[in-house]
This record gives structure tokens, sequence and C-alpha cells, in this order.
């Protein structure tokens, strides 16, 4: 397992659907991760039939240490050896976690994974330009914006842009 200051990364296993599928029904999460209704059953479907984790695709739960209970997800996916880099993505899915640090820890440890065990030279994510907690977290992490792209998604009848940002294996904060 991979442990940092306030959270402790795992597989995610058949028994976190329930709580998956509630957080999907948290219009925070449904509007940005998913966009449309998610039965329970998709969810155990999913599951039960997600692949394994793997160099190119790493998916975890995000528990904190404290109680032990799930709060997201964060995953490190499109990672292959000869480039070096893997696209960064999260979600805190229990609302009562959100803004107290958790994400920010668990950015931090997954990349500190990225670097030091897969040998990655970066990280790299896209963020809504209107996240702007999000934004500040992987600031704080040592994130650089590295550009924008124009009305990228479609969200609440309008269209938004997209911020690219990345993260080099020297630049992490502690």
């Amino acid at each position: 397992m991979l442990t940092g200051k306030l959270t402790r990364l795992r597989a995610l296993e058949p028994s976190d659907a329930e709580t998956l599928a509630r957080w999907f029904d948290d219009p925070v999460v449904s509007r940005v991760m998913v966009g449309y209704p998610v039965s329970l059953a998709q969810v155990v479907k999913r599951c039960r039939e997600r692949p394994r984790n793997t160099y190119g695709s790493l998916v975890l739960c995000i528990e904190s240490l404290a109680s032990g209970r799930a709060l997201g997800v964060i995953a490190l996916t499109g990672a292959e050896p000869e480039s070096g880099w893997a696209e960064l993505s999260i979600y805190l899915g229990d609302a009562e976690f959100r803004g107290g640090g958790y994400g920010t820890d668990a950015v931090r440890v997954l990349c500190r994974y990225g670097f030091d065990q897969m040998r990655l030279h970066g990280v790299h994510l896209l963020v809504a330009a209107s996240n702007a907690g999000a934004r500040h977290v992987y600031s704080k992490v040592g994130f650089v914006e590295e550009g924008r792209q124009r009305q990228r998604f479609h969200q609440d009848g309008e269209w938004h842009d997209s911020i690219m940002m990345s993260l080099l294996a020297g630049e992490l904060g502690s």
C-alpha cells in the first residue's frame, strides 16, 4: 500500500461498488466525472470486470488513514516506459473530505510512487479552468500550468476551457 500523512492508496475492490455508486449520485462528482446517471448494477459490473492494475493503468482507492474510510479514486493512466509520462486523474467522492488536504496528500503520494517506482519523468493532467480548488491542489504539489484548451468540454449548458498542467520528477513538493 502507498501511504501518505493523511491517506492510504490501495487497489479498488468489488466491495467498493456501493460506495462508488453513491459518489456518482453526488452532483459535484457526477457533473465532472460521469455526466449521466449510473446505476448500482452498472458500477458493480464495472468493478467485477475491472482489469488488474498495470504499469499503463493504475487506478487506486483513496482511504483516510485515520478512519480507513474510502474517500475517492486516483489514477495514473497512459504510462509507457518509452515516454516516461503518465496522466493523473483524481476525485474525492466523499464531500466530507474535500478541502481537508486529503486530495493534496493523495496526489503527492501517487506522484512520488510514479517517479520513484515507475521511473516516470513527468505526470500531466487536464483540469477545468473553473475548478479553482483542484488547480490550487495541483499547484501546491508542484504542477505547472502549460496551456489552455479553449472551450474543451460542455457542462451546464456552457462550453468551458481546460487547463493543461504537468509535473516533472524533480519538481514534486514535499
